[in-house]
């Protein structure tokens, strides 16, 4: 059957071997381990992990047709799931310490990040993440306090993960060629980390920040608190610096401040 990718659906499929070999190295795959594949598009990755004779192997493809051809390619081999990854229930999957491995569409990587952390038993689930991204995606992802590349989602993804780019990667190696380069993240999920009632707080204390990253920071205390000198004394802020001067840590302490008033009104 003739593959004929989807731009619709971000379809940018990875021939390089030895990129995908090193990918699969990444994973120190053995007959223990329990493998999730997100887009496995035409099987090129699929085939140089079962190699590895994981314990089980489950690849998820929202393309019907390239669902079909996994399946006749593969056989029982890996269990195919042609869904939306955006519409699994990965509570329901009732398996710890997976593997994942994604060539992931552009316009939804992001999206799906932020999905996976939200989740809370994300350690549980998940042993290991092994993503590609677009580069400049990527290089939020990992930005560090203090450069323009910082915000919501190099904050978001430090709250639970420790991230370490691998990689770039040129567009040469894909079919169709993308546009932009992509970059090779490996995540590993924090066992101990910054406990939230609602993962949607430290999002809108972000959102509120970054909204305007050149701004002092005076202003999204003030639309956050309604005592927004209390909350400078209490965690020694300076509110005449910005955003993208306030590391991490900061950032779930101000959350967790605004957790609090927010359950005393």
């Amino acid at each position: 059957m003739k593959i004929v990718p989807k731009k619709a659906l971000g379809q940018n499929f990875l021939l390089n071997k030895d990129i995908i070999k090193e990918i699969v190295k990444l994973g120190n795959i053995s007959n223990d381990s329990i493998v999730i594949e997100v887009g496995p598009g035409t099987g090129n990755l699929t085939e140089e992990i079962l190699k590895k004779k994981p314990k089980k192997f489950i690849a998820i493809e929202k393309d019907e047709a390239l669902s079909n051809n996994l399946k006749k390619r593969f056989n029982s081999s890996v269990e195919i799931i042609n869904k939306d990854v955006l519409s699994i229930k990965w509570e329901d999957f009732l398996l710890n310490d997976c593997l994942v491995f994604g060539n992931l569409p552009y316009n939804i990587s992001a999206k799906l990040l932020i999905d996976w952390i939200r989740l809370k038993d994300l350690n549980k689930i998940f042993k290991k993440l092994i993503l590609m991204f677009q580069k400049e995606v990527a290089d939020r992802i990992v930005a560090e306090v203090n450069t323009n590349k910082y915000g919501r989602l190099s904050i978001m993804t430090d709250w639970k993960m420790s991230a370490n780019k691998i990689m770039d990667i040129d567009k040469e190696n894909f079919f169709p060629k993308p546009k932009v380069k992509s970059s090779l993240i490996c995540f590993k999920p924090k066992t101990k980390f910054y406990y939230f009632e609602n993962s949607k707080n430290l999002e809108n204390v972000t959102n509120i920040f970054f909204q305007n990253k050149r701004k002092m920071i005076k202003k999204p205390l003030n639309i956050l608190f309604k005592d927004p000198k209390k909350i400078i004394n209490h965690l020694s802020l300076d509110d005449r610096c910005r955003p993208q001067n306030l590391d991490p840590l900061t950032f779930f302490k101000i959350s967790k401040e605004y957790e609090n008033e927010l359950s005393r009104n």
